[in-house]
């Protein structure tokens, strides 16, 4: 009995180096995430602005602020702008990188270099996106590089304004989101995918299987925490999209505000210093961001959530 008192004592006595070490950690949380939250949930409810050098507020409004933003329709108009641009980038983000993925792990194929070739692939991941947006800006501008070269090979009889076209803005933010992120997101497969059982794998050709009826009958049912996973994160950072379209089109969004997404919109509330109309945005924002990421999960862990409940 003293044994086993000595025992838990000790246990007691070296639990507490835990909170110990989560000191830091809760107190980085409380400053720089609880804090500002709280603070915007607070302004989201003042008329707080500057009109040239008079200062309007702190006044409480309550809900007036939110219904400015929805009744405004510049937020459903901005909603939709970013939602199209992510799902443009995220759709051949998640194809290239499944077919990337399944063959860099699959044994059959005995890739040669495929150290090399996963390095190159992840490389536009660790280039900054305000560098990527203005080398984009610069090889399609009007004088571009990608202009000279489409005249010269008489594709075009004079340079075509890619800044100028709805079409090709957002192809050009959507591009630069796939080649910046699909690398990240043949990782995170890959890792998956080698996760797998192999037996599964070995079973399934000995009952004569064919590589596509391996991968849709098997690996993409068993990959599907980790797609689900990609798909939220990658919905979050669409809906948080800001530096590539910023830099592209210098802050305006056009042509026609159709490159103007939520957080350049939000961007534009917090430079003018209407610090009411930004928090009151940045809620909405997050309550978007929280249904549709349940919804996104919903919809995706449909199956295992109904054969859970047949089960029990």
């Amino acid at each position: 009995m003293e044994k086993t008192k000595q025992k838990k004592s000790r246990i007691t006595r070296h639990n507490k180096y835990g909170y110990i070490f989560l000191i830091p950690f809760m107190a980085a949380f409380v400053i720089f995430q609880m804090i500002p939250l709280v603070s915007t949930v607070f302004n989201s409810f003042f008329e707080n602005y500057r009109s040239g050098l008079k200062q309007i507020g702190p006044n409480f409004v309550g809900f007036g602020n939110y219904a400015k933003l929805i009744s405004s329709g510049d937020l459903l108009k901005y909603f939709g702008n970013t939602m199209i641009m992510w799902i443009l980038g995220f759709v051949p983000q998640i194809i290239v990188s499944l077919l990337l993925s399944a063959w860099f792990t699959d044994p059959s194929l005995r890739l040669k270099g495929q150290r090399f070739f996963k390095t190159v692939i992840y490389l536009p991941n660790l280039i900054m996106a305000s560098a990527f947006a203005m080398l984009f800006f610069t090889l399609f501008g009007d004088n571009g590089p990608v202009n000279s070269i489409l005249v010269q090979a008489g594709i075009f009889s004079k340079p075509y304004s890619f800044m100028s076209h709805i079409g090709s803005v957002r192809g050009l933010v959507a591009f630069m989101n796939f080649l910046m992120w699909f690398g990240n997101t043949t990782i995170l497969l890959m890792a998956g995918m080698m996760g797998i059982d192999q037996s599964l794998f070995e079973a399934a050709e000995v009952d004569g299987a064919s590589a596509n009826q391996i991968f849709f009958r098997i690996t993409l049912p068993l990959l599907k925490p980790i797609l689900i996973y990609v798909m939220i994160t990658s919905l979050i950072g669409g809906l948080q999209m800001f530096d590539v379209p910023q830099i592209l089109t210098n802050g305006s969004g056009d042509p026609m505000r159709s490159s103007m997404t939520l957080i350049m919109y939000l961007n534009k509330h917090l430079f003018s210093k209407n610090y009411g109309m930004a928090g009151a945005l940045s809620v909405i924002l997050l309550i978007i961001t929280g249904i549709l990421s349940m919804v996104v999960f919903r919809f995706t862990a449909a199956d295992e959530v109904d054969e859970r409940r047949k089960k029990s």
